[in-house]
């Protein structure tokens, strides 16, 4: 089992930035893919980013590239999410998961992944 839980969501204006966090706990000595993804209400939810198990490997989507970085501290047992010239349309309750390293060319599907965590919100005003 993989515990995950995110934070650094909150409220920001438009252009601004917000980093956010997720720390793993349990079963972190496997190797695991680790994927962001984001819900905004009545919306299904979508992939953004992903970044495999070493970090040498990273997904965004269309959307968020040039504006997003994924990256991970496996020392730290933490993903980061730096969110730069955000958007309203980025205004979303935020989401990690981690998926088995053998999924990562599936990692922008979200049936892919095993672990969530339990999200954590980003509201941009215009």
């Amino acid at each position: 089992q993989v515990q995950l839980v995110e934070s650094g969501g909150g409220l920001v204006q438009a252009g601004g930035s917000l980093r956010l966090s997720c720390a793993a706990s349990g079963r972190t000595g496997s190797s695991y893919a680790m994927g962001w993804f984001r819900q905004a209400p009545g919306k299904e939810r979508e992939f953004v980013a992903a970044i495999n198990w070493s970090g040498g490997s990273t997904r965004y989507a269309d959307s968020v590239k040039g504006r997003f970085t994924i990256s991970r501290d496996n020392a730290k047992n933490t993903v980061y999410l730096q969110m730069n010239s955000l958007k309203a349309e980025d205004t979303a309750v935020y989401y990690c998961a981690a998926a088995p390293s053998s999924r990562w060319f599936f990692v922008t599907r979200k049936n892919e992944y095993d672990y969530w965590g339990q999200g954590t919100p980003v509201t941009v005003s215009s």
